[in-house]
């Protein structure tokens, strides 16, 4: 049963006991208003209306002031179930009373409808009105757990979300500080690579620059033997043609000294006794040419003619000539 259903079967109740109520005030006025006209003085007999007005007014209070309670799930304690029980009991007093005192027994049943029922729909109105605002306190209790329920999943459900939203935030910034440190990590790699390199590369120009002074050194060693090499052998090769030269000035004075004796023997032996051999006669001719004799003499001196003396000389002009030209 929902709230809707609820409050249309208290408001059913509720019209019906205004209804059964109204009815039996209405049916109580009109029954006892003879009776108390008949105890009542004849001056005064109008007033005849008013008992059964405020106790049935008594009984519209409890009706109405348990309905409330009962709606708002209070409980107004022995007081007011006495009221309601002495109203009751008044008005079913006041109904059967003409019939009672009659002795009519049927007239007391008739007339203890109205009250009676009067009685049990206050009793029943109550009872329901309290069960039905159970049920109302139950559903609206129910509402709000599930309302709690589903507040209370929203809230697992946002907090899940923001759980989720916090661990992927988390998560994103773990992997950014894994990112962050793993570049780190590769520019320190890097960076001590390129050291490295640059160390390296420094060694290898250190290295390449000493062996280069090691080349330059060694070359200029090398270069230095060869210079006092060279010296050496230049100073060999001078000595070596100062002593050629000396021994050719030696031999060429010796030729000198050995030509300028032969010559000396050619030209002091004389006019021979018979004509010279050719050979002979021509080693005279150069000899006489060399000392700057005349024709004559180196004729003279070989046995030859004067004309074959002078034809020798022209051949040593000659050759002296072509030598000039050479030289």
């Amino acid at each position: 049963m929902n709230r809707v259903q609820i409050r249309s079967s208290e408001r059913a109740l509720s019209i019906g006991t205004w209804l059964i109520v109204g009815g039996a005030v209405l049916y109580s006025v009109l029954t006892v208003t003879p009776l108390m006209a008949a105890h009542t003085p004849a001056a005064w007999r109008w007033t005849a209306p008013i008992l059964p007005l405020v106790v049935d007014a008594a009984v519209v209070i409890v009706v109405r002031l348990d309905s409330v309670l009962a709606r708002l799930g209070g409980h107004g304690g022995a007081w007011p179930v006495a009221l309601r029980w002495m109203t009751g009991t008044m008005t079913l007093a006041l109904n059967i009373g003409v019939s009672a005192l009659a002795g009519d027994l049927v007239g007391v049943a008739v007339h203890a409808v109205a009250p009676l029922l009067l009685i049990v729909t206050a009793e029943a109105g109550l009872a329901y009105r309290r069960a039905l605002t159970a049920a109302v306190l139950a559903v609206e209790a129910r509402k709000r757990a599930e309302q709690d329920d589903r507040e209370r999943k929203a809230a697992e459900r946002e907090e899940n979300r923001l759980r989720a939203a916090r661990e992927q935030r988390e998560h994103e910034a773990a992997l950014a500080r894994e990112q962050r440190d793993h570049e780190a990590a590769l520019a320190r790699e890097a960076a001590e690579r390129q050291d490295r390199i640059r160390r390296e590369e420094q060694a290898r120009q250190e290295e390449a620059e000493r062996k280069e002074r090691e080349a330059a050194e060694r070359r200029e060693q090398i270069r230095e033997q060869q210079q006092a090499e060279r010296e050496r052998l230049e100073r060999q090769a001078a000595q070596q043609r100062e002593l050629e030269a000396r021994q050719q000035a030696e031999r060429e004075r010796a030729e000198q000294e050995r030509i300028a004796r032969e010559r000396a023997e050619l030209l002091n032996a004389g006019p021979p006794a018979a004509k010279l051999p050719e050979d002979r006669a021509r080693a005279v001719v150069q000899a006489a040419f060399a000392a700057g004799l005349a024709v004559r003499v180196a004729a003279e001196l070989t046995g030859w003619s004067v004309g074959w003396a002078s034809a020798r000389y022209q051949e040593h002009r000659d050759a002296l000539s072509t030598a000039a030209a050479l030289g």
